[in-house]
């Protein structure tokens, strides 16, 4: 017999420097528990290198330079996120990194553990909120963007690249994609 085990979805958000982890600095860390909202991390972190795409910068709001001085050390960062997630699943729970694009965030989350931490805690997969909808829904890919999501499903909250609140409007996407999942199939 198999034992389900209990799916604790956590929206992840990242801000970063550049585009690929590795040459590009992860420099902002927000989540959130999908159906607690109030359990919530955030950080900001040193970067590990200079370089930098300015769209992304200019995006974030972030300078290199200020987080140097007041970001953490990428392996206290990512040990006080894997601390924060412990705190959130018990040892038979799996953890689910829900993300919008959740390719690009895992792929600056996934680096960063393996690296500074060790480990993923996530594992190796993460559920994006934008395939989710295309299947739930049997949209276009182009009707994936946040924006597209939104007319829809009308949240409440919107993004503004705060990784915390990004973390934040990302859950509520996915709680109402999957609440009209639900309705669909009743």
């Amino acid at each position: 017999m198999v034992i389900a085990r209990r799916e604790i979805f956590v929206s992840v958000d990242v801000e970063t420097s550049g585009p690929i982890p590795g040459e590009y600095s992860l420099l902002s860390i927000g989540a959130c528990e999908v159906y607690n909202e109030e359990q919530t991390f955030l950080c900001e972190l040193k970067p590990i290198s200079q370089k930098a795409d300015p769209e992304a910068l200019r995006v974030t709001g972030l300078s290199l330079e200020k987080l140097e001085q007041t970001g953490l050390a990428p392996n206290d960062a990512m040990r006080r996120f894997a601390d924060w997630l412990e705190g959130l699943a018990g040892q038979e729970d799996a953890l689910v990194f829900v993300g919008l694009n959740a390719p690009f965030d895992w792929s600056f989350v996934n680096y960063y553990f393996h690296r500074f931490y060790g480990k993923n805690p996530f594992g190796f997969t993460a559920l994006d909120i934008k395939a989710y909808y295309m299947g739930a829904t049997g949209c276009s890919w182009q009707d994936t963007r946040s924006s597209s999501m939104a007319s829809v499903l009308r949240p409440k909250g919107k993004g503004d690249h705060n990784a915390l609140h990004d973390a934040q409007y990302q859950a509520e996407l996915f709680r109402l994609a999957r609440d009209a999942k639900s309705r669909s199939k009743a």
